[in-house]
């Protein structure tokens, strides 16, 4: 009896699906199917049977789909008792009604049912995970299984409207973090998505599948993702690390963006995460928790390129690529004399335009724009919208530069307002 060349089915039709061997007797009734992860994610390794003695795995390929819908096995061979090593990602017990990430669409879903594809003979896995339901479609047959018969049952899902992600697009959300480490999901995807879906993403989760999500990521993405969440959900997030494990996240933050966070902080939990972190950054992001948080030097960052006078072009460009910051920032370069006193900024446009060798000096404005560390963000705003700013320095009663202040913090603070 040959399976079907290729064909859908839905786990809801296939749970509790009689499974006989060759000679038509009952071994059991299909309890779930377990699904390879990591790079074979998607094939079903087995099928995990309800029998008298128990749960028993069969492999896929062992198994094929009869003409009357049934199951059948190839081989009449004993069952293998099933033993949960946490080696299989199993589709009734981890996937449906969970919370999921549709890395293609970029938001959480919710698991309604799954499409499995039968394959020809040939193939090394007969039976492979198409794409999960998200729809009304999932959810109509699971109200419905045993109230209608299966076929009329998959005619009527048919006809309504599917929501469905193929399973490429999907990263499964495991709460245990030792299960998830066995299963080796593929959270290295979750790296490649923009810091903002990513905190889109955390928002839309309950408690735990956060957790689970956002400790899988490494120092450098949590921190960009970080940036971009309101302080309530900053604190949810840290809230299971230990203080080593924040620092290494802090100190990968803007430091203005890592003074905010520390100054909302508990007084005793942020001195303990700064005594973690390294003398550098401890120091930069110290002086910070100092200034009013409503005022210009509360917003700003003290990571942008400086030169001095005498420097030319061509050390400009090297001083930028060996900037530590976020490169894409940085919209000038300002020069700074020896008492730190901005002398002029010069736009990244013209830097590039200028021969190499050419003098800093002779690039700035005529006209040098700056503000008091102690400005308020209302006066603040006023002076990009007036001027069309995409940066301003800061400069202490000495007219010393100690940081910039950038027009994304500007627009997150009118957006407040509102």
């Amino acid at each position: 009896m040959q399976p079907r060349t290729s064909a859908r089915v839905s786990l809801t039709a296939l749970l509790g699906t009689p499974v006989t061997d060759a000679q038509g007797h009952m071994r059991g009734k299909l309890k779930d199917i377990a699904v390879a992860t990591g790079p074979d994610a998607g094939k079903v390794a087995g099928l995990v049977l309800k029998t008298r003695a128990g749960l028993c795995i069969v492999p896929s390929q062992d198994v094929m789909e009869t003409p009357a819908g049934t199951l059948e096995l190839r081989s009449s061979g004993a069952l293998v008792p099933l033993k949960d090593e946490g080696n299989y990602l199993y589709l009734q017990q981890d996937l449906v009604d969970r919370q999921i990430i549709d890395i293609h669409g970029r938001k959480v879903v919710r698991v309604n049912d799954v499409d499995l594809e039968w394959m020809g003979q040939g193939a090394a896995h007969l039976l492979r995970v198409a794409e999960v339901e998200v729809g009304v479609r999932g959810a109509f047959r699971r109200v419905f299984k045993g109230l209608l018969p299966r076929a009329t049952l998959e005619l009527i899902s048919r006809k309504l409207n599917a929501r469905g992600i193929p399973w490429q697009f999907v990263d499964v959300i495991e709460v245990d973090p030792a299960r998830r480490v066995k299963l080796r999901i593929e959270y290295e995807r979750l790296a490649e998505m923009h810091p903002s879906d990513l905190a889109e993403i955390l928002e839309d989760l309950a408690p735990a599948e956060r957790e689970a999500v956002f400790t899988s990521l490494d120092e450098e993405v949590a921190a960009e993702t970080l940036e971009e969440v309101d302080p309530k959900l900053q604190k949810a997030l840290l809230e299971k690390l230990d203080e080593e494990r924040i620092a290494d996240i802090v100190e990968e933050m803007d430091p203005g963006a890592a003074a905010d966070l520390l100054g909302e902080l508990p007084e005793e939990q942020s001195d303990a995460i700064l005594e973690e972190m390294e003398p550098e950054e401890r120091q930069e992001v110290s002086e910070l928790l100092e200034f009013d948080e409503n005022s210009a030097a509360g917003c700003m960052t003290t990571d942008f390129v400086y030169l001095g006078m005498d420097a030319t072009v061509a050390q400009a460009v090297q001083a930028f690529r060996s900037f530590d910051g976020d490169p894409d920032s940085v919209t000038e370069i300002y020069l700074l004399d020896e008492k730190r006193i901005l002398r002029g900024a010069i736009t990244l446009a013209r830097l590039l335009m200028a021969q190499p060798e050419t003098r800093l000096s002779v690039l700035p404005e005529p006209r040098i724009l700056s503000c008091p560390a102690d400005l308020s963000q209302n006066d603040l705003a006023e002076l990009f919208d007036k001027y069309n700013l995409h940066a301003l320095p800061v400069v202490d009663p000495q007219n010393r530069m100690v940081g910039v202040v950038q027009a994304d913090h500007v627009i997150s603070f009118l957006r407040d307002k509102l």
